[in-house]
């Protein structure tokens, strides 16, 4: 198995790791007992009031915690949302040859994060926020930037061992 083989199983490996404690601290953030209480609620009229507590107002739950900063955990609640999703824009484009383009690494982040606030919405283990969704976009955007700057200083430090 030559090196770059082997690192890129390694990669795929940290990413799917990744992936998991995502779907963990997103989704499965309470306690199992917790969590199987809600799921003992699950019932058409209980799945339906997700509809009602859901955010579809894009920028309405920023501009609450921009509003609402001196009493909430705002700073933590965006930063936070944006953070989480910045190694799946950085580790894609490893993962995924095709993930290297930027379309397409934004679709599987926007796909992977509408899963998530979907599966929110209609579970009650937490709430659908189209902000979620926009945030965690762009902390995946913020990961490719990451990968694209991390590429080309590996090119540069090449081009100049190469010279040497």
């Amino acid at each position: 198995m030559k090196d770059g083989q082997f690192q890129r199983k390694y990669v795929k490996i940290i990413f799917v790791v990744y992936l998991i404690l995502v779907i963990k601290v997103i989704i499965f953030k309470y306690p199992i007992e917790h969590l199987k209480a809600i799921a003992a609620t699950w019932e058409k009229g209980v799945i339906l009031e997700g509809l009602d507590t859901a955010n579809f107002t894009l920028f309405k739950t920023i501009r609450m915690y921009i509003d609402y900063s001196y009493m909430l955990n705002s700073f933590e609640n965006l930063v936070g949302n944006v953070v989480v999703f910045i190694p799946f824009g950085f580790l894609l484009p490893y993962v995924l040859k095709r993930g290297r383009n930027f379309f397409v690494m934004l679709i599987n982040a926007f796909l992977f994060v509408l899963g998530i606030e979907v599966f929110q919405l209609f579970s009650a283990f937490g709430a659908f926020d189209v902000d979620d969704i926009l945030l965690n976009c762009v902390g995946a955007i913020l990961g490719y930037f990451a990968y694209l700057a991390y590429e080309g200083i590996k090119k540069q430090r090449r081009r100049r061992e190469r010279r040497n």
